[in-house]
């Protein structure tokens, strides 16, 4: 029946009903739906969890350049770079953090607050203890700084496990996509702050030279200075989100969801069933692989910088310039990676990277004669800043291309685990070729004594009673060089045999991809 043709008043008194209940649903939707600046609170306190989180890890990154500034081996170069894989590795404890809490405390408080109770305390320990072992009589001592910042690292890995689980329950379901941009902005922030504007405060040098009108022979803040004033921020701030932040609170629209936790051995069961599979078996194995052409050029390329008298503060301010092109670089790559075949930008952007690692290789050759009393000349920084950014762009489009890759093959059933497993055996790729080519510099550099008859340098022992003698140490083969060659020898190959073999995985089907769990 039409309603505009019957006389009766029943008709609009029910569309007036209608209006007014659509009319209130939709002021319940704008109450329910603030934005994000209903979330404010929440949206800064993630992010200020992601600064924190970001300071051990710049600073761990600041101690390479210190140590060799203090002329430490590159064999402990290597032991140190262990910090770095904690990272790399917590997909191994991630299920215990997942499934191990107290419940009346907080699912993630419950590992969020020791963990940061425990890195200020590292910190502050640090503080009293950092000068002694950098500056003991026999050099410093890399084996007590190394642990000292594995477990930093460890203990910000563990402490992103549990934030990155809380900002999914801490933000509501229509804002919870800024929880990565926290992640993301935080991150960069706080290594920012504990690795380049500390390097930069820390150098006599640099203050000297843009901060101070009387000079002295310290920088404005020292490392013992710069440990204890966040490992008293770290103490400080815990304690308030303690005391003062409440899990799944229960605000203005909204709704306390519990979150499904599945069993420790059930997850550990289905990472082993993954890697089981031929393909994923066969594409981790490339990906451990793919990365020995680039670790000469990757890790021991700023030391060499270092060593060869380019200040540690100027190398690290290089990197505030490359931040915008970090931002860009992936919007723009993703729109060739979202394609069938986001591993064509992988292969074709391998040997751009091989050859700028040869050009980093000629670089520190060329450092030496560029120095001047005065330092080194603005046209030097700014090759070495345009060698980075081309070096940044190779490195984001194989980045970017792995990251499409994966998220295209992982089973939809368990993303998360499938995508997070390729993740760590992607970074580890990265991180074992970095450490074994910082091992391999001394035994590949050749020295001799000059200025003692009878004497070599062969070793640290030999080298000492050779300048005992009265001679010195020269070096006549830098095995930086022959560690370059030989990295990107072996990165031709596999790009030649093994590459070809990465870019046939995107041919599989879906179902070579899919995980059989018995359920």
């Amino acid at each position: 029946m039409d309603r505009g043709e019957t006389s009766s008043p029943e008709p609009d008194m029910e569309e007036e009903a209608d209006r007014l209940i659509r009319n209130s649903e939709a002021r319940r939707r704008h109450r329910v739906r603030p934005g994000i600046r209903g979330e404010l609170g929440n949206v800064l306190l993630l992010l200020f969890l992601y600064v924190l989180q970001g300071i051990p890890l710049g600073l761990a990154g600041s101690v390479p350049l210190i140590l060799q500034s203090k002329s430490v081996s590159y064999k402990d170069q290597a032991f140190f770079s262990f910090v770095f894989w904690p990272f790399s590795l917590k997909l191994f404890w991630a299920p215990l953090v997942d499934a191990l809490y107290v419940s009346r405390f907080g699912r993630r408080k419950s590992w969020l607050v020791p963990t940061q109770y425990l890195l200020g305390l590292f910190m502050l320990y640090l503080s009293a203890t950092v000068n002694s072992l950098l500056q003991s009589e026999k050099g410093p001592n890399v084996v007590m700084l190394t642990a000292v910042f594995f477990m930093l690292a460890f203990l910000a890995a563990t402490q992103d496990i549990a934030v990155d689980g809380w900002a999914l329950t801490m933000l509501s379901r229509e804002n919870v996509g800024y929880a990565s941009t926290c992640n993301s902005v935080g991150q960069t922030a706080g290594y920012f702050l504990g690795n380049v504007l500390f390097l930069a405060l820390e150098s006599p040098e640099f203050c000297n030279k843009y901060l101070r009108l009387v000079p002295k022979d310290t920088g404005i803040v020292t490392l013992p200075d710069f440990l204890f004033f966040w490992g008293v921020m770290f103490l400080v701030s815990t304690t308030l989100v303690a005391i003062l932040k409440r899990e799944n609170d229960q605000g203005r629209g909204r709704r306390n969801v519990p979150e499904e936790t599945q069993g420790v051995m059930e997850t550990y069961k289905l990472l082993f069933s993954i890697v089981k599979m031929p393909t994923v078996f066969t594409f981790c194995s490339l990906l451990l692989t793919a990365k020995i052409g680039f670790s000469a050029a990757d890790a021991v390329t700023g030391l060499k910088l270092v060593e060869a008298g380019v200040p540690k503060e100027q190398l690290a301010l290089l990197a505030v310039p490359m931040v915008p092109l970090q931002i860009l670089l992936p919007v723009v790559i993703s729109r060739y990676t979202a394609g069938p075949r986001p591993l064509d930008v992988f292969y074709k952007a391998f040997p751009f990277r091989l050859l700028i690692g040869l050009e980093y290789a000629l670089l520190v050759w060329w450092t030496p004669s560029v120095k001047q009393e005065g330092g080194y000349p603005f046209y030097y920084y700014a090759i070495v800043l345009v060698s980075y950014a081309l070096h940044q762009v190779a490195l984001y489009s194989m980045y970017v291309a792995c990251m499409a890759f994966h998220a295209k093959v992982s089973d939809p059933l368990i993303g998360g685990t499938y995508m997070t497993l390729l993740n760590t055996v992607t970074n580890l790729g990265g991180n074992w070729p970095s450490t074994v080519a910082l091992w391999m510099v001394d035994p590949l550099t050749s020295k001799e004594c000059q200025g003692a008859v009878g004497q070599s340098c062969s070793s640290s022992l030999e080298a000492g009673l050779c300048v005992k003698e009265g001679g010195v140490c020269v070096t006549t083969l830098d095995g930086y060089y022959v560690e370059s060659v030989v990295c990107v020898v072996i990165g031709l190959l596999w790009w030649v045999w093994l590459g070809k073999k990465m870019r046939q995985l995107q041919e599989q089907s879906p179902a070579a991809w899919r995980c059989r769990v018995n359920q």
